[in-house]
């Protein structure tokens, strides 16, 4: 009978190849050797170096998984760092504005490494025990800037995409209850749900459709809301779709207000929101996904009142909080509604075993194993304070401001909006060129190119069916120079093709 070829192991023996009181040693030599590799990392100069796809492809042999002779630690380094550490994107670069991936704070890092190390998973409280706390003390901590009185709860999830899903099934399953006496969790789909609609602003997250197609309800059950000039909601357009979806029959059960959209990083108008829905009597969810930290802020905490009056809220702490990913919540203004999450096993968490003192909080939960994400909020917050942690969402709104008023009366761009948050859009304009199409296509360039020679990363969208550059502020450690260099960049990429072609 043929075998499979025995793996070697060059290094660890059985008993200390697995982190454990034996192992203790080993453990220290191999994040010491880990933590001189992720160095070597740092000390990249461009945020990408720039290697082509086919070249990282072609290092099969590395990227292939399986190994008949097990590498030691160091060849494995050795590998990981030709493999992924050197073309690496760097987040931390000043050169790296493209999307909302921000810089990550070492406290943040520590409070990561231990809950790896440990690996605690914390559905149930016999799995996770003072680790059920500390997540509970992060949801009442952002709770309480939010605005939420004891009655509300909420949860850590994979990001802002599975928070925005949660919303959206709780608001489907609650009104459905509430005014049909439809259990859809335990009975399933009902024919007068086809009927439901969401309303959303046209500039909001794709996860809004995603989700509701995900949902069972379709694309065609989120309804996009025009926006004005400065790309918000625009309150009556929103009255009016409202009143024409009804005319059609349909049922309106939910209404979702973005605090930061990803393009222009704008924010809805949330107190005229709450009212049009408490008016209509449906759920009020408030994306605020990239905004919502912002709340911190003395620059937006006016922009912000009324968050407290949505029934959901998401916030994602990986995106302007400088938290390694995974880091978001969603938040329920009303505990009780979980209950369209929850369900308990006999195996994990029996109904007759529920106990408030000891939490299971996967009733919270769509996930059952679930890492300890809030441990890295939790050292964030006790080694750096509040105030500071506010000040670095200042700063990247202030550079934002910056930028816009060193290039809006630079012939060379086209600016559409000012910053509201830490995004700016605009266009690099070929002078004497009036083919959009051509404009579009000098634009892609320039992004294209600077991204292929790792000199810089920029963003690009469309407005009006045109292409336009994005520069997505995250890193508070960045300077006006900084950004004017990469500006000086674009410029000399759309001279160099306008030269070329």
């Amino acid at each position: 009978m043929l075998t499979q070829p025995q793996t070697i192991l060059k290094e660890a023996t059985t008993i200390d190849a697995f982190f454990g009181t034996a192992s203790k040693e080993v453990y220290n030599k191999y994040i010491e050797k880990t933590t001189r590799c992720i160095d070597s990392f740092l000390e990249n100069n461009n945020f990408y170096s720039g290697e082509t796809p086919s070249n990282l492809r072609s290092k099969g042999k590395m990227i292939k998984a399986e190994a008949e002779i097990a590498l030691s630690l160091d060849e494995a380094l050795s590998e990981i760092k030709e493999l992924y550490l050197d073309h690496a994107i760097s987040f931390h670069n000043p050169n790296y504005v493209a999307h909302l991936n921000c810089p990550v704070l070492i406290p943040a890092l520590v409070g990561d490494m231990i809950a790896s190390a440990v690996n605690t998973a914390v559905e149930t409280w016999d799995q996770s025990t003072s680790a059920t706390l500390i997540e509970q003390e992060m949801i009442r901590w952002i709770n309480t800037i939010i605005g939420y009185d004891c009655h509300a709860d909420g949860v850590f999830t994979s990001g802002g995409t599975q928070s925005n899903f949660m919303a959206l099934l709780m608001a489907r399953d609650h009104y459905a209850y509430k005014n049909y006496g439809i259990n859809i969790k335990q009975n399933g789909w009902s024919e007068v749900v086809s009927k439901f609609r969401i309303f959303c602003s046209e500039k909001a997250h794709f996860s809004m459709k995603k989700n509701a197609a995900l949902l069972g309800m379709g694309y065609d059950a989120v309804i996009p809301v025009k926006t004005d000039e400065r790309m918000k909601m625009d309150a009556s357009s929103l009255v009016f779709e409202i009143e024409r979806e009804k005319q059609k029959g349909n049922i309106p059960i939910a209404i979702v207000a973005t605090v930061g959209t990803t393009d222009f990083g704008s924010f809805d108008p949330i107190q005229v929101i709450s009212k049009i829905a408490k008016e209509e009597d449906v759920w009020f969810h408030i994306d605020g996904a990239y905004g919502g930290c912002y709340k911190l802020t003395e620059t937006h905490k006016k922009v912000l009142e009324g968050m407290e009056f949505a029934d959901s809220i998401t916030v994602d702490f990986h995106k302007t909080f400088f938290q390694p990913v995974c880091s978001s919540a969603f938040l329920a203004k009303n505990k009780q509604y979980f209950q369209y999450v929850s369900y308990y096993a006999d195996y994990l968490n029996p109904l007759e075993n529920r106990n408030d003192k000891c939490p299971d909080l996967i009733e919270k939960s769509i996930q059952t194993t679930r890492r300890f994400d809030a441990l890295k909020l939790w050292f964030t917050l006790k080694m750096t304070s509040e105030s500071t942690l506010a000040s670095y969402l200042e700063k990247v709104h202030f550079l934002a401001l910056d930028l816009y008023h060193s290039l809006k009366d630079d012939p060379c761009f086209e600016l559409i909006h000012k910053p509201e948050l830490s995004t700016l859009v605009f266009r690099y304009k070929v002078h004497g060129i009036h083919d959009d199409q051509l404009q579009d296509t000098v634009n892609l360039y320039i992004k294209n190119t600077l991204f292929k020679t790792g000199q810089a990363s920029v963003a690009s969208t469309k407005y009006e069916g045109k292409i336009f550059l994005k520069f997505t502020l995250l890193n508070p450690s960045s300077t006006i120079q900084d950004l004017l260099n990469i500006i000086g960049m674009i410029k000399e990429k759309g001279k160099e093709y306008r030269t070329s072609n």
